[in-house]
């Protein structure tokens, strides 16, 4: 019998990526990247000019199938594979993505009437301007002592299906109602593939607010509005699929599209950070694995059910069958040491990186890790990008404490490394605390190619800390769940042990270092709760963050509606330079 292969594609924040993946050994074969023409929207509607209000980042859905026609075709092509040996094809997403669509999937942005209403665009996971809508979603839960809310740590995110449905509803009322299907992006592109609308379980669970076989209560609907009431079995509710479950074959169109044989299994969908863990052969209970790129999502399963504190959700079968799956995560990683790279260091580091040939990141990296701990004598929050656990606010905004005139870019740069470490710290202690031990931290994404990172956080967490034996590991994932659902291999957990790649206890805590580790987070969690928690909270201190970030929205729509904000004469407006988004796997 000849060699069967798999294809997993992997959809980014700003690309698509393919991998061909040998079914008996998880052997990868090639893979091939396509970049979206559109990117993150978040600053000017395509095609209109409109200048988009703080927080909004939104994305053009054809990018999406640009990725099966250009990138599929690349890697089958560059692997030497027969396409005739591929067995299936399976995908993975950021999350929450959203896609409002017709009956028949076509996007809202794609009919010529709302090809210029912003609302009809996907809202990336990263969209956070539907935080007040979140923040009415929480308190009437709470009110109303809702039996699901403890299930996400008591708190629903911003970046989730009902806070940016409802914003789409208050805020676009014709869009809403044109409106067929609010879609996960994670579907919508498996929709496209076989021709079947399934929602896969992961995102239904963890971002959609299904337990137990329900969603929140129409009752619940009406209470945040009358015309939200329906919103469940009118725009959200569809057949439910398991992961690894085939959700279709391959139609005659995906196959011209991606140069694969028609009728093929195509899986259901998955999230770029669930599908990783049977790539990293950490699917046992206490194996949390984080992946780290632009952002970090941390998962795992447990054995037993528990409600862990500002945790992003629990759900049964999350990552695999038969185990509680547990999320939380950090909005902003690597997105906050390439912010610091692109607007904070002086021209002589840039210039010195490019006479070495290496990267600024590198070469800040070296510089910090020359200092001992604590040398810089700094301490730094993370929230660049909001807070997604344990704090769950979008409208925290990012400190740096104890800077002077001799603080240099390197020791700030160490500074929001070691934030964005103590940030997984406390989600660990949170669940610790909450009954679900973690034994081991599994780190997959681009940033563990940084080493002085990874021993870092094994000092900070004081754990041994494992690495994926993959450069793409959600792809690699995918193509796991794809072999699954060709029939290829009986489960998940049997794919994984044959097709994941690990490298155990890569790293492992140096005891000195922790301890001195521990002075300096015991200051980050003084200061997580004096400005997270707010005041009159347990611990809390001061909403400075939340008042900034009202006069920031305050003096955008100044800006927005031309109404001066003092009698000082206005300067000629002035474009600032663009600043590049980093990739999600951010090269170190």
């Amino acid at each position: 019998m000849s060699e069967q292969y798999v294809v997993g594609v992997d959809y980014g924040t700003l690309s698509g990526r393919a991998v061909v993946v040998r079914v008996s050994d998880g052997a990868e074969l090639a893979s091939a990247t396509h970049a979206y023409p559109h990117a993150v929207v978040d600053r000017e509607l395509p095609g209109t000019g409109e200048v988009l209000p703080p927080d909004w980042a939104l994305q053009v859905p054809s990018d999406y199938v640009d990725v099966l026609r250009t990138a599929v075709p690349a890697a089958v092509r560059d692997s030497g594979v027969d396409p005739a040996d591929v067995i299936g094809i399976a995908t993975d997403f950021t999350a929450c993505t959203m896609v409002p669509t017709t009956a028949d999937g076509t996007p809202l942005c794609e009919l010529p009437e709302f090809a210029d209403r912003k609302h009809a665009f996907v809202k990336l996971w990263k969209h956070h301007a539907a935080q007040p809508h979140a923040d009415r979603i929480n308190a009437l839960a709470h009110q109303r002592g809702e039996a699901w809310l403890p299930r996400y740590g008591g708190l629903i995110s911003s970046e989730w299906e009902f806070a940016k449905g409802l914003q789409l509803l208050e805020e676009d009322p014709e869009v809403y109602a044109a409106m067929d299907h609010w879609v996960e992006a994670a579907d919508w592109i498996v929709w496209q593939l076989c021709g079947e609308y399934v929602r896969n379980a992961c995102t239904a669970g963890y971002k959609g607010i299904r337990q137990d076989g329900g969603y929140p209560s129409r009752d619940y609907l009406a209470a945040l509005n009358p015309e939200f009431a329906g919103f469940v079995e009118d725009k959200l509710d569809h057949r439910i699929g398991e992961l690894g479950e085939r959700a279709g074959g391959l139609t005659p169109q995906a196959a011209q599209w991606t140069g694969l044989p028609e009728g093929i299994a195509v899986a259901v969908g998955n999230v770029d950070a669930h599908v990783t863990a049977p790539a990293a052969q950490a699917i046992e209970p206490g194996q949390m694995v984080a992946i780290m790129g632009t952002s970090t999502c941390h998962v795992m399963n447990g054995e037993t059910l528990a409600e862990v504190p500002g945790m992003c959700g629990v759900v049964e079968g999350g990552i695999t069958a038969g185990r509680y799956g547990y999320e939380a995560g950090q909005s902003g990683v690597g997105d906050i040491f390439g912010w610091f790279v692109d607007t904070s260091v002086p021209p002589a580091y840039v210039q010195a990186a490019g006479e070495r040939g290496i990267s600024v990141h590198q070469l800040l990296t070296e510089l910090a890790a020359q200092h001992e701990v604590g040398e810089h004598g700094l301490v730094a929050l993370d929230w660049h990008n909001g807070n997604r656990s344990v704090l769950v606010d979008a409208e925290l905004s990012g400190v740096v404490l104890g800077q002077t005139l001799a603080t240099r870019p390197e020791d700030t740069y160490r500074a929001l490394l070691e934030a964005t470490a103590f940030g997984t710290r406390t989600i660990i202690e949170a669940f610790e605390g909450s009954g679900v031990p973690v034994t081991e931290l599994v780190v997959a994404g681009g940033l563990l190619k940084n080493q002085f990172l990874m021993q870092l956080y094994s000092d900070i967490c004081r754990r041994p800390l494992s690495t994926i034996d993959s450069e793409q590991g959600p792809a690699l994932g995918s193509a796991i769940h794809a072999a699954v659902a060709a029939g290829a291999h009986a489960d998940v957990p049997a794919a994984s042990r044959a097709m994941g790649k690990v490298l155990r206890g890569v790293y492992t805590p140096d005891d000195e270092r922790a301890d001195r580790y521990d002075v300096l987070f015991a200051e980050y969690k003084r200061l997580h709760d004096f400005f997270g928690r707010g005041e009159g909270q347990p611990g809390g201190g001061n909403d400075v963050l939340h008042r900034l970030r009202a006069l920031r929205r305050d003096a955008a729509a100044r800006r927005a509606g031309g109404a001066p904000t003092t009698s000082t004469p206005v300067a000629p407006e002035v474009e600032a330079p663009a600043i590049e988004e980093q990739s999600d796997v951010l090269g170190m």
